[in-house]
Formats: C-alpha cells, structure tokens, sequence
C-alpha cells in the first residue's frame, strides 16, 4: 500500500520570512498551514525619496495626462501613489509588473490593463510590451535601488519612458534572537523576496549554515542573491508568495525522501 501524502510536508521546520505587513503574515500563515514555525522578522522597510520634488513633479504631469503610459513595478509603489492621493486620467494606460504588483493595484481602487502573463518581471513586461513603440510617453516611478531592465528593455524599444524614485528600501536589524538561532540552525530555511532582502541577509546573517534551504522568489532574485554571496537551493517560478511557498514545499518534500 502506498503511503498517504502528510498534509503537514514542513513539519519540524522553522522558516524566516525577512518581510513583515500582509506579505509577511500570508506567508507565515500558509507554512503554519503545512506543519512550519514561522520566524517573521522584517528586514528590509521603504523611506520617502532624497528628491521628493522630482516624484511630486512627475505625478502632476501624470494628472493631466501627459503620459500614455504608468508603469507599476511593485505593491509598494502601489502605496506610494495611494499616499500622493493619486487619480490616474482615462487615457493613462496602467501596466504592471507581477501578478502581486497587479492584485495591490485592483484593491487600491486602480485598474490594469497590461500584466505580462508569461513572465512575472520586468523583464517580461518589456518582452510583451503591447503598446507601440514610437512616441509612446510612459513614467515608471520605481524604488531607488531598482536594476536596470526596464530602462534599458524600454529605451531598446524606443520608447520615451520617464523614471523618477518613488521610495527608497533601507535595512531593518535583527534581533540578536532571531539571529542566533539563523547561525545555530534552529531556523533551518530562509525565503528571500527581493535583491534588497538577499543583501540584508547577507550584512546581517552570513555565512548561513551549509543545511539551510534557501528559497528565493524568481531567477532575477535567485540571481541577485547568488551575488550578494548567498547560495539559493530553491527557485519559485514565479513572483509571487504562493509560488516561493510552493517551491519551498516540494524541495523539502524531496529532500525528506531521499533523506539518507
């Protein structure tokens, strides 16, 4: 007879989520569901800009519709336009990027006409672009520390995109607890969400133990982690905590079997 499937795959597991608000709590709530010990400890937090001026500049030309286009990278972005009190005119077209990005957008009373459904990045949005591409105005207002895909994909596409800094990610310690038990390995698997978080990680808590499972949300957060210094076991295929979740789950549903 085969065995049946445990519904608790992550039993015995302690796992840090490094990100706190409603990420952090769906997270630790779903590997709770599946048997794990949730260690919620937020890593990294969002500052207004150094150059507030230039974001104020860039959203009152968007209120009077000077763009064609708004480019949405993130749920915090999201935040960031919902402080500004921002109304998006009818003839601004709003593309997100990530299926994360776009549900933050439809609860925050925004609608979305473009999510690249094949590639939950930003690399994807510049690959499914479906705008034309000459004279198009779009304004992407993105964290400070954002990479270069979309200025780049963008401008390869001839269009005149504006980006301006809508918030910067700094660090948050912590504490001398959580990060006892990381180098001891009493938490024994690690969920990184950004590039920001992965470098965090790396400043606070380095080198991790050779046993812990390192889950990361997408190869461009696999791959920024992989340069901060940090080895990632796990990739989810896409951005979005169900998926990490998911991935988490079957890695360590593997390693449980071929255990010894």
């Amino acid at each position: 007879m085969t065995p049946a499937r445990t519904t608790k795959p992550l039993a015995g597991w302690r796992v840090l989520v490094p990100r706190g608000g409603e990420w952090g709590n769906s997270v630790a709530a779903a590997v709770r569901r599946l048997g794990a010990a949730p260690v919620v400890a937020p890593m990294i937090n969002f500052a207004s800009p150094q150059n507030t001026a230039a974001l104020t500049e860039s959203l009152a030309r968007l209120r009077n519709g000077d763009y064609d286009w708004l480019v949405v990278t993130s749920a915090t972005t999201v935040d960031v336009l919902l402080s500004h009190e921002l109304r998006v005119p009818d003839r601004t077209k709003i593309a997100a990027v990530g299926e994360t990005t776009s549900s933050a957008l439809a609860l925050a009373g925004y609608r979305v006409d473009f999510v690249p459904e094949k590639d939950n990045s930003s690399r994807g949005l510049v690959k499914y672009w479906p705008a034309p591409h000459a004279r198009s105005r779009v304004l992407v207002p993105q964290s400070e520390n954002s990479d270069d895909v979309l200025i780049s994909g963008l401008g390869a596409l001839n269009i005149g995109a504006e980006f301006v800094t809508a918030y910067r990610t700094i660090g948050v310690p912590v504490s001398s607890e959580v990060a006892r038990e990381v180098r001891t390995g009493r938490i024994n698997g690690v969920l990184i969400t950004s590039g920001s978080v992965a470098r965090q990680i790396q400043t606070q808590l380095a080198p991790l133990p050779p046993g812990t499972v390192v889950a990361a949300t997408g190869p461009r957060t696999a791959f920024d982690a992989r340069t901060a210094g940090i080895s990632v076991n796990v990739i989810a295929e896409a951005r979005t905590a169900e998926s990490l979740v998911d991935a988490f789950v079957d890695h360590v549903t593997w390693r449980t079997r071929h255990a010894g």
